[in-house]
């Protein structure tokens, strides 16, 4: 390679579109951000929904996961990205609007809300397939890990920044126009994509006649084939479903159960953000040091033992400042893991693959959710929130053992792509 190549490589991941669509990913961060402190504030504080509500509507939000994955993945890979995510981010800014327009006309209700989770999770689909297989158009594969940082950095700051504000706004104006923020990201996010001007690989004509399923089957095939990815997505879904179990109850139980006000919720969830950040910025260097399996073992480990706190937590500030320095930690593993995981991936799927193998892992992980709700919903009414959550805590032990017993444990580098068997149509 040239030294004028190396650095058109190197310079390609401060490209002006890389920033764009990192700006992109923190303009919709931030505003998610503001719609988890606002969302359960209405839901809990001011339409009084009940524990069986509040797992419906968790329910609801992650079913999407489990029925567009597939397809949108398949989608991603067989058409241009960019207009998919602009599409997805104009149709949640449009769901979501909805919100404060029937608080403000006093029509709000339960079922609203539900509408608006299942349309929120359609357009966060559709949109995440596109943008994360999108990311290796952008940069070359050996700087995904520093792409993948700096994105992670920087969606953290945006999601810490996003709480904080959002606690703030939940205050001032009330949670249900507080969810305007929200939808301005939406919408300033499109534009942001509509700006990218790199062109996409143009994909190779089909031989025959191809259908929707045909390639969403041949997807599944090329990931069960690959060690690896493979490995990586069965731990991602164990874990996703015992955080998912917790997730449901989470905010109801700091609000209600510990009587944490909606402010406090959100500096919770920010300084938790925060320690996402340092994760993130500084998981190349984590991995250079003790390698990227290792990397990636530990945020995974640290998952259940940082719900230990939340278990024994009871009401006061005490116990509000032990929880958001345990979650600053969490999120700092989890997020030097995820970035080390994601790249891991990226770096090692075939290029016709990346939307595919993505909305496997999606559907796996974010699929298992809406289970993960629905179980929770039947445990809380066996046992109580405290318990269904330890319950949560005790199924993220699995994926840690997964990953020990596979290759990962001792994987140091990522892996070229060339090591990796390129799929064979028909192949089982």
């Amino acid at each position: 390679m040239t030294t004028s190549t190396q650095t058109a490589k190197a310079t390609k991941v401060t490209s002006p579109d890389l920033r764009r669509l990192v700006a992109s990913e923190c303009a919709s961060l931030s505003g998610s951000a503001v719609s988890t402190v606002a969302l359960p504030t209405l839901a809990v504080l001011e339409l009084h929904a009940s524990t069986t509500q509040i797992a419906v509507l968790a329910f609801l939000g992650q079913l999407p996961n489990a029925v567009v994955a597939l397809p949108a993945g398949a989608l991603s890979d067989r058409y241009a990205k960019r207009p998919q995510m602009i599409a997805a981010d104009l149709t949640a800014a449009a769901v979501l609007s909805t919100i404060p327009a029937a608080a403000f006309a006093g029509v709000l209700g339960i079922g609203q809300l539900y509408a608006v989770a299942v349309g929120l999770g359609i357009a966060k689909i559709v949109h995440d397939a596109a943008a994360i297989s999108y990311l290796p158009v952008l940069v070359e594969p050996h700087q995904l890990q520093r792409a993948n940082s700096r994105l992670g950095a920087a969606s953290s700051v945006a999601d810490s920044a996003g709480s904080n504000a959002g606690a703030a706004l939940v205050g001032a104006i009330g949670a249900a126009r507080s969810l305007l923020a929200d939808v301005l990201s939406y919408l300033l996010s499109a534009l942001l994509i509509w700006r990218i001007r790199t062109p996409e690989p143009v994909a190779a004509p089909p031989e025959g006649r191809r259908t929707l399923a045909r390639d969403i089957g041949e997807g599944l095939r090329y990931v069960t084939r690959q060690p690896t990815i493979r490995t990586v997505i069965a731990a991602l879904s164990t874990l996703s479903f015992g955080l998912a179990i917790m997730n449901t109850y989470w905010a109801y139980y700091l609000l209600d159960r510990l009587g944490t006000s909606p402010s406090a919720f959100g500096v919770i969830m920010g300084i938790g953000g925060a320690g996402g950040v340092v994760g993130a910025l500084l998981a190349p260097r984590i991995a250079a040091r003790i390698g990227i399996g290792p990397t990636i073992i530990v945020g995974f480990a640290v998952s259940p033992l940082a719900q230990v706190p939340l278990l024994c937590a009871g009401p006061g500030l005490r116990w509000q400042i032990i929880l958001a320095a345990t979650l600053a930690v969490q999120l700092f593993w989890a997020t030097a893991s995820g970035t080390s995981q994601r790249s891991l991936r990226q770096a090692v799927c075939d290029p016709g693959f990346q939307g595919r193998m993505q909305s496997a892992s999606t559907t796996l992980t974010a699929g298992a959710r809406p289970l993960a709700a629905a179980t929770a919903g039947g445990l809380v009414l066996l046992l109580d929130v405290r318990a269904t959550l330890a319950v949560g805590a005790l199924l993220q032990v699995v994926p840690v053992v997964l990953l020990l017993a596979s290759p990962i444990r001792v994987l140091r580098k990522i892996p070229t792509r060339a090591a990796v068997p390129p799929a064979r149509e028909g192949a089982s």
